[in-house]
């Protein structure tokens, strides 16, 4: 054991902190995925030539309880329009008192744009609080492989950060793909850190060298060759993948090619371009035509809705307010607890076990099946 690896001895109790929730519902107060606060820019960090990390601090500064890998859902008046996008929180739960998100600016992408010509130290924006499952705590393991692409690296980021703000040594092995050697968003902290962690190991693959000639690393995108010599036992880890939707598809399959357990694979995306609209019930079905009261508990507001409409697209025919951004059941903004009745919820990840025995359920994905009570 090195000099290194001895100081890095945990104690084998402290071994699962990054994966027990109760780590992080300990730290910091809680806000609430439905809750609006004010965000204020403290500091702008240009990661590469087209990302830039936004540290904020939020309200009065105090400090916010969250998990690794949780993102929150920022809203901004662009061009006269109202615009919500959601960003994973780069910075770490172990550093509360600040929030950062990492943003690439895309050709066309309206809040990134924005956001990089805009947001400045005192600028103000609006958020709704963390949320999210793609988090250690969802599946706590004793070997982990963090697979991204792009600006997919920041869920990933926030989770190695706490780890080692925690005083672990985990063994983890961060696999990371760019364009180019200029765009490995957080390079020279990731190459720092498994110094610092001997039991992190990092691996940066491109698919060319773009103007950085004395590139030693390899070439081209990741191939199950390729990720059996850098990680040899990849089928004995856990899986969190993040980055564009190719990326993930290409890394699923390479991964079941490869004979990895699909259950112990999880991927993060905010591609919601793929929006699918439920088609309306046929008229011929009673169930669908059934029509229920909902009552929200702090408004004392109500309204009748259909059984073949969701319960957000009802509330917003209503005119209630009800932060959403996927309406797909995957982003988990518009979770909502029911106090009394019953829904019919499909959902795609955006929502933890443990949160619907409490009660709560995503709105965009929940069909009444009796009157309702909600917690609004």
């Amino acid at each position: 054991m090195n000099s290194v690896e001895r100081m890095f001895a945990p104690a084998p109790e402290a071994e699962d902190r990054l994966s027990n929730a109760n780590t992080w519902e300990s730290g910091g107060k809680l806000w609430a995925s439905s809750e609006q606060q004010t965000l204020t820019c403290c500091r702008v960090v240009d990661e590469t030539h087209d990302v830039k990390s936004f540290e904020f601090r939020v309200g009065d500064g105090s400090p916010v309880r969250f998990e690794p890998g949780q993102f929150m859902t920022v809203s901004a008046n662009v061009q006269g329009q109202s615009v919500e996008r959601c960003y994973t929180i780069s910075s770490p739960p172990t550093r509360p008192f600040l929030l950062s998100i990492t943003v690439k600016r895309v050709p066309g992408g309206i809040m990134s744009n924005w956001l990089h010509d805009n947001m400045k130290p005192g600028s103000e924006l609006r958020a709704y609080g963390p949320s999210g499952s793609f988090t250690p705590t969802s599946a706590p393991a004793a070997k982990s492989l963090y697979l991204s692409a792009g600006s997919g690296v920041t869920p990933l980021m926030s989770m190695t950060r706490a780890s080692i703000d925690l005083g672990l040594d985990r063994d983890i092995v961060f696999v990371h793909s760019a364009r180019t050697p200029a765009d490995i968003v957080f390079r020279k902290e990731l190459q720092r850190l498994a110094e610092l962690s001997p039991r992190l190991r990092t691996f940066f693959l491109c698919e060319g060298i773009g103007d950085e000639e004395g590139w030693s690393g390899p070439t081209g995108r990741l191939s199950l060759q390729l990720l059996s010599e850098w990680v040899p036992d990849y089928a004995e880890r856990e899986v969190f993948t993040c980055g564009p939707a190719g990326y993930m598809t290409a890394v699923r399959a390479l991964l079941h090619q490869g004979g990895h357990d699909p259950a112990r694979y999880h991927q993060e995306s905010f591609d919601f371009a793929a929006a699918v609209v439920p088609e309306a019930s046929s008229p011929e079905n009673e169930a669908a035509q059934a029509s229920f009261t909902v009552k929200l508990s702090r408004s004392s507001k109500t309204f009748t809705m259909s059984a073949s409409e969701t319960v957000l697209s009802a509330a917003r025919k209503a005119g209630v307010a009800i932060p959403s951004s996927c309406s797909q059941g995957i982003c988990g903004t518009c979770k909502t607890k029911v106090l009394e009745g019953t829904v019919d919820m499909n959902h795609k990840g955006g929502i933890r076990d443990r949160e619907v025995q409490k009660g709560f359920r995503l709105l965009c994905c929940s069909h009444p099946t009796s009157d309702l009570v909600l917690e609004l």
